[in-house]
């Protein structure tokens, strides 16, 4: 029979926040991927028009160049020669510059309206350090803004002409907010297709993941398991990644069924065995307590030798009897007979369990707090005062005197039945708590050992309270033990009344 959950008040351990899923991460991939294409895309592409504008402004400044170099060459005009900024064909915003030695003839830039209108000394002075005969070049000057100039020598000076370039940096900053606006369109449509895309990739790493979740949802410890689940043969295809995963997964899953499969075997190869020594051995030691009391009544008096030997076969006897008794009760238990059924009162049965416990154990404080209605279930009268005996026999055998044990009873909000018992005692050590309601599993390490046990107290409350349909579980920290039975009550399903949970308590109190 399975045991009852144990849990603990220990710390537990916490998931570390932030985890991302596969599909968050493919997706988060993806789109910072095409992000970063996108990314490379524009700046390429805003550099390539960069240098084809570049060229092309310098090509209309080379041709704005020379018209000016030609009109400057022409017979010169009040001794000054001709302003070059009247060459026919200049467009607005094309700056030109005379310059004779260290002289500037003329200095100025097209306006709207065609119109020359004059630079300040500033300008001049910067236009005059323009080498001549060079490749075009940048400039920033001033508020006219950033020029494309180009200095050519003329008989008797220089003639500097520059072009601006604000409508190429328009051009260029419309291009990078049609780029950035085509490039986010398209990387938030690609988000939610690829997340789409990759959803329905990973369907089959989906179904592949809810077999693995259905198996580990078994109890695959103890007991008959039919262990008949299976990857659908569609996720099983060798060709494919998942696919392998999902072969990989059913044979690992068939040779766990053959292993469980012979597991189940030997366990019921020893259970066999142990409910038939059990039932063999319980003869022989009738046999020897019998011949054991006999011989202690004869009419003639014993030596005190044989006297003492005679006692101690008669309690290692009875010992042995208990002990075949409960391998017994645990292997019927395992074999799945039916307990009795009938109507049992638990605040009865806590009352006269918590009285025998007191008369056992007056060393220990007993208190006993029952509801004002009585709590009823269906079940085995015997097996369930037997659940109680072996919880108060636990706290008495592993605490010290003097130590509080309270046995109360209580309804739960689901409406079933909670009878608890709890002890101020030194407590189950952590590393045993996992073992409790184990066979022959015993706490001498973590507890005062007064007097022996068999190590199947707990394994047996645990077998009677599964077999009735309920649980039972234990927390235990030092100064603190509760051991809590749930059963299902009789009409569960009528509304539920608390109770209280003071009753005066039993025995003295020290």
């Amino acid at each position: 029979m399975a045991p009852g959950p144990v849990t603990t008040t220990g710390p537990r351990r916490r998931t570390r926040p932030g985890r991302l899923s596969l599909r968050a991460k493919l997706t988060g991939s993806m789109v910072l991927l095409l992000t970063f294409v996108c990314l490379v895309i524009g700046v390429a592409s805003e550099i390539a028009l960069r240098s084809f504008l570049t060229r092309q402004i310098d090509g209309q400044l080379s041709a704005a160049s020379a018209r000016a170099h030609d009109f400057a060459n022409r017979p010169p005009e009040d001794g000054l020669g001709p302003n070059p900024l009247n060459a026919p064909g200049q467009a607005s915003g094309t700056l030109s510059a005379r310059f004779s030695g260290d002289r500037v003839l003329y200095a100025g830039v097209l306006t709207v309206q065609g119109l020359p209108q004059g630079l300040s000394a500033g300008l001049e002075a910067g236009l005059f350090a323009v080498p001549a005969d060079r490749p075009p070049m940048t400039m920033t000057l001033g508020g006219l803004g950033d020029y494309r100039v180009q200095a050519v020598s003329i008989p008797g000076g220089v003639v500097v002409t520059g072009l601006p370039l604000g409508p190429m940096q328009d051009t260029l900053t419309t291009v990078g907010w049609i780029l950035f606006g085509v490039a986010a369109a398209g990387v938030a449509g690609a988000g939610f297709l690829g997340a789409f895309a990759v959803r329905r990739t990973l369907r089959p790493l989906d179904r592949v993941a809810a077999t693995a979740g259905r198996v580990s949802a078994m109890r695959l410890d103890r007991g008959q398991v039919a262990l008949s689940v299976r990857v659908p043969e569609i996720d099983t295809d060798p060709r494919t990644e998942v696919g392998q995963v999902g072969s990989a997964l059913n044979l690992m899953l068939g040779h766990i069924a053959q292993a469980l499969e012979a597991r189940q075997a030997s366990e019921t190869r020893v259970r066999r065995f142990v409910a038939d020594a059990s039932h063999e051995l319980r003869t022989p030691l009738a046999a020897i307590r019998g011949y054991a009391e006999l011989a202690g009544r004869g009419s003639a008096p014993a030596p005190p030798e044989v006297a003492h030997s005679m006692s101690r076969i008669q309690s290692e006897a009875a010992r042995m009897t208990t002990l075949v008794e409960d391998l017994l009760l645990l292997a019927r238990l395992d074999a799945g007979r039916p307990l009795e059924a009938g109507e049992v009162d638990l605040s009865r049965l806590a009352a006269d369990a918590v009285g025998d416990a007191h008369v056992a154990g007056p060393g220990h404080r007993w208190e006993l707090r029952l509801p004002p209605d009585p709590v009823l279930v269906r079940g085995d009268v015997q097996r369930l005062h037997q659940v109680l005996a072996n919880l108060l026999s636990n706290a008495r055998t592993h605490t010290p005197p003097g130590t509080t044990v309270i046995t109360a009873l209580t309804r739960s909000h689901s409406g079933a039945a909670v009878l608890t018992v709890t002890d101020d005692g030194p407590g189950i050590a952590h590393e045993l708590l996992p073992s409790v309601f184990e066979r022959f599993a015993r706490g001498d390490s973590s507890r005062s050992r007064i007097a022996g046990s068999t190590g199947l107290g707990m394994a047996i409350a645990s077998a009677i309270v599964v077999a009735h349909h309920g649980t039972i579980e234990v927390h235990s920290r030092p100064g603190r033990t509760e051991f809590a039975v749930h059963l299902p009550v009789i009409g569960s399903s009528q509304r539920v009344h608390s109770v209280g949970t003071t009753t005066p308590q039993v025995g003295p109190r020290r």
